[in-house]
């Protein structure tokens, strides 16, 4: 079974489980999401971070949705975002969303 999250969610294919308390009730639970690894993306173009740049607004940038930050975090294996800002001069990879291959040698 599946949770109910939108498309866009990072856990939209995240299965849920369910644990049955000592008293018979149920609890519904998200089981653990796994981050791909960032060599499972096709990589599309670098960004260089410049100075009091947000993840969000990059996420707008090159993915068209502000709340797919989290995307970028998985690309570049960031588990907290503010990491990926933190040092002007990084490069982030933009890559298209798991599972979607690229063209070698684009």
């Amino acid at each position: 079974m599946t949770a109910n999250f939108p498309a866009t969610s990072r856990y939209a294919l995240t299965p849920t489980g369910t644990f049955v308390r000592a008293d018979g009730t149920p609890v519904t639970y998200l089981c653990r999401r796994f981050v791909p690894a960032p060599e499972s993306f096709a990589l599309l173009q670098w960004h260089r971070v410049v100075q009091n740049e947000r993840l969000d607004n990059i996420a707008a940038q090159y993915l068209g949705d502000p709340e797919q930050f989290w995307r970028l975090c998985d690309a570049n294996r960031a588990l907290c975002p503010d990491e990926l800002t933190a040092t002007i001069g990084r490069k982030l990879a933009i890559t298209l969303p798991e599972g979607i291959p690229g063209v070698p040698h684009a």
